[in-house]
């Protein structure tokens, strides 16, 4: 079995974040759905609280936390408050669900560059909620973009790299 990890990260609309985080090197596999709100099993029609969020499966041999952060911050404006383009409400919000101390920190550090670099007007409002639980969206909505290339984003690649070129992880 390899020594996959998990990150969770909400930025608006699920279908253009997976779209774009599914290509990234050492990404093994996304999957949307939803996170950090208040009822069990939700729905796309009832999610009350939880954010619309991508689950990425990456290699930590191939990539790490901070790089997929620094991705994470390009392809999103993280400081709309519960918004991304047309997209309004809780469940758009900018958010990192990390799953330890090391991660909040690393994310912490993240938003820190991201707020320094000046590329944004505003200063970030991401979240850093603690991970509990992201349940996986109805599979219509799974890989929505490869099923329908046409179909409805608000995401792109608005900046290069927030950190320094590396030569391996």
């Amino acid at each position: 079995m390899q020594n996959y990890k998990i990150a969770v990260l909400a930025g608006g609309c699920f279908w253009g974040l997976q779209d774009l985080l599914r290509s990234q090197p050492g990404v093994i596999s996304t999957e949307v759905g939803y996170c950090g709100g208040t009822n069990d099993n939700p729905t796309y029609e009832s999610h009350p609280g939880h954010a619309e969020a991508v689950a990425i499966t990456y290699d930590p041999a191939l990539t790490d936390f901070k790089h997929l952060l620094d991705f994470f911050f390009q392809i999103h404006n993280p400081t709309t408050f519960n918004q991304q383009g047309n997209d309004r409400g809780m469940s758009y919000r900018s958010a990192i669900f990390y799953a330890s101390p090391e991660e909040k920190h690393i994310a912490e550090e993240m938003i820190a560059i991201v707020n320094e670099s000046g590329r944004w007007e505003d200063p970030v409002v991401t979240s850093l909620e603690p991970l509990t639980r992201f349940w996986p969206a109805e599979d219509y909505h799974q890989d929505y973009l490869v099923k329908h290339p046409g179909g409805y984003t608000c995401h792109a690649i608005y900046f290069d790299s927030y950190l320094a070129p590396r030569s391996s992880v």
